[in-house]
C-alpha cells in the first residue's frame, strides 16, 4: 500500500456517531474527524430504541464532513465500527418495520425467561457463546411477535443497524462475522446460523443476512453521485465496537484486557484462535476467522454517572472532579448496586434495578456519585475474576488497559479501578480506540499488516494501594450480600 492512500473509519456507537480518516500505519489524520450526538429513546416499561433513518442521516452528515476535510487524500477502503445486539425488521422493499431495538432494550426479558425453560441454557452458550437474555436477539425477537404481530408480520429480513446502512447503499447486505457473533443466533465454532435456536423462533434462517466479512463495492446511483471518492472503494461490513476498541487499544491478546466505560461498560480479552469454548457466566464472540473476544458487560456505565451528575445537580464536571478526588475509599457508607439499566454480566439479571443501602440525612450528593463509582469498579472485579479463572496466565496478571470517555475523562474514577481490582491500570493515549480498530482490521483486510503489529501508545498508569484495595474487598463482599438479597432473593 502506498503513503498516499487512507482508510476511512466510521464509528457509530451507543451515544455518537464519529467519521475520520487513518493513513496505513493507523495514525489518525489531523483535522478529518468528524462527530455528532444522539441518544437512545427510552420509556418506562424498559424500552431503548432508535430511529434507524436518523441514525443513517448522521453518519451521512459524518461522511460529508470527513469527505470535506479529505482533500486529495486517496481512499482506500471503508471501516465500520457499531455497536452490538441491535436489531431492527424490513420490508420487502427495504424499508423500516421497527426501530432499531438496542442492547439496553429490557422489554424481552419475560421472553429470555421462558427460553430458559423451552431450551438448555448450558447448551445454547457453549454453542452461541450467548446466554438467553433480553439484550440478544432471541429473547427480542420472541417478544416482538408477540407485543407487534403486525409489524412483525410484515418484516421480511431482520438487521442490525450496519447492515441496514450497507443495505441503502447497495441494495445488499452481508452480515460481518462478529456482528452476527453478537445475535445470540450464531454457532461460533462451526460460523453458521443456530439452526435448534431458529427451530424454537418464529422466523427463518432465510430472515437473517448472509454471514461475510469480504467487502461490497460499487454505491448506487444517489450514493456514487454524493460520494465519487468512494464509489468503488470496498466497504467493510460492520465490526461490533467492543472488538474495535480492544484491537484499537492495542488489546489484542491474552496478555492484555481492555477495560472500557462509555455509555455503558465492559472487560474484554481479544486472542488468536480457530475454535473457542465459551467460559462459564462470560460471553465469547467469534471476531473474524481467526479471533475471538471473551468477557463481561455492564449496562451501568457512563450512562449511570450522568443520570446522577443531572439527578443531584452536581457541580460542573472539574469540580465534581476535585470533590470526587478528595474522598476515601468506602466513606460515604453506601452500598450501590450499579443496575439501574439491568444486568448483562456476569449474573445476567435482566430485571434487576438499582439498589442504595446505607442512605442517611447526612449523605452527600457527591457522595452517591463517587459509591456508584466505586459500585461500577467492584462489577468489573467480579469479571476479572472470572476471566483469569477461565484463561489462566502463565505469566501472571495481565495488563489492564483503560479505555472509553468515562476513564479517560476522570482520573479518579481510573485510580478507583485500579485500587477496587488490586491492579495497576494503564491509560490509553488513543482518544477514539474503536474508530482506529476498525480501521486497523479493514487496514489488514487490504493487505497491510496484521492488528498485533501495529503499536497502540499508552499513557499514565495508576498503581493500586494495598489499603485501599483492601476497603474494596470488604466492600465487594459487602455488594455480593446485597446482590443476594435484592436480586437473588436469599
Amino acid at each position: 500500500m502506498g503513503s498516499s492512500k487512507h482508510v476511512m473509519a466510521i464509528d457509530a456507537g451507543s451515544s455518537s456517531v464519529r467519521c475520520s480518516l487513518y493513513d496505513e500505519t493507523g495514525i489518525l489524520v489531523k483535522d478529518t474527524g468528524t462527530s455528532f450526538g444522539y441518544g437512545f429513546e427510552t420509556t418506562r416499561d424498559g424500552g431503548a430504541t432508535l430511529d434507524v433513518d436518523a441514525l443513517c442521516g448522521l453518519v451521512f452528515h459524518a461522511i460529508d464532513e470527513t469527505l470535506a476535510h479529505a482533500g486529495a487524500r486517496e481512499i482506500s477502503g471503508v471501516a465500520l465500527s457499531t455497536f452490538w445486539h441491535g436489531v431492527l425488521g424490513v420490508d420487502r422493499r427495504g424499508n423500516p418495520t421497527t426501530p432499531v431495538f438496542t442492547w439496553a432494550d429490557r422489554r424481552a426479558a419475560g421472553a429470555a425467561e421462558e427460553l430458559r425453560g423451552r431450551l438448555d441454557e448450558t447448551a445454547v452458550h457453549r454453542r452461541t457463546g450467548c446466554m438467553l437474555h433480553s439484550s440478544y436477539l432471541p429473547a427480542k425477537l420472541m417478544w416482538l411477535s408477540r407485543s407487534s404481530p403486525q409489524e412483525f408480520e410484515s418484516t421480511v429480513r431482520w438487521l442490525s443497524p450496519g447492515e441496514y446502512l450497507h443495505l441503502k447503499l447497495f441494495g445488499e447486505a452481508t452480515a460481518g462475522t462478529s456482528m452476527a457473533a453478537g445475535t445470540g443466533l450464531f454457532d461460533q465454532n462451526r460460523a453458521v446460523w443456530d439452526r435448534e435456536l431458529l427451530d424454537a423462533l418464529p422466523i427463518g434462517a432465510g430472515q437473517l443476512s448472509p454471514v461475510s466479512d469480504e467487502p461490497l463495492r460499487g454505491l448506487r446511483g444517489e450514493w456514487a453521485r454524493r460520494w465519487p471518492a468512494l464509489e468503488n472503494v470496498p466497504w467493510f461490513p460492520a465490526v461490533g465496537d467492543g472488538a474495535c476498541s480492544n484491537v484499537g487499544s492495542g488489546c489484542v491478546g491474552r496478555g492484555r484486557l481492555a477495560l472500557m466505560v462509555g455509555t455503558s461498560g465492559a472487560m474484554r480479552m481479544l486472542w488468536q484462535a480457530g475454535s473457542a469454548e465459551p467460559p462459564g457466566d462470560l460471553w465469547c464472540y467469534r471476531v473474524n476467522v481467526s479471533r475471538f473476544i471473551a468477557g463481561g458487560a455492564l449496562s451501568d456505565g457512563g450512562n449511570l454517572v450522568a443520570w446522577l451528575r443531572k439527578t443531584l445537580r452536581l457541580p460542573e464536571p472539574r469540580e465534581t472532579e476535585k470533590l470526587l478526588a478528595a474522598m476515601e475509599p468506602g466513606a460515604h457508607g453506601l452500598t450501590f448496586l450499579p443496575l439501574l439499566a439491568g444486568e448483562r454480566g456476569p449474573g445476567w439479571a435482566d430485571k434487576a434495578n438499582g439498589t442504595v443501602a446505607g442512605l442517611s440525612m447526612t449523605t452527600e450528593p457527591v457522595e452517591i456519585l463517587r459509591a456508584a463509582m466505586e459500585a461500577i469498579a467492584l462489577r468489573f472485579t467480579l469479571i476479572a475474576q472470572r476471566l483469569d479463572e477461565a484463561f489462566p496466565h502463565e505469566a501472571g496478571d495481565r495488563e489492564i488497559v483503560a479505555t472509553g470517555g468515562g476513564l479517560l475523562g476522570s482520573p479518579t474514577w481510573t485510580e478507583i479501578m485500579a485500587d477496587a481490582l488490586g491492579r495497576p491500570i494503564t491509560v490509553s493515549a488513543i482518544p477514539e480506540a474503536s474508530s482506529r480498530g476498525a480501521a486497523l482490521l479493514a487496514l489488514e483486510a487490504l493487505g497491510g499488516p496484521r492488528v498485533e503489529e501495529f503499536e497502540a501508545p499508552l499513557g499514565e498508569t495508576h498503581e493500586p494501594a494495598p489499603s485501599r484495595h483492601e476497603v474494596y474487598r470488604e466492600a465487594l463482599e459487602r455488594q455480593r450480600k446485597l446482590y443476594d438479597a435484592v436480586v437473588k432473593g436469599e
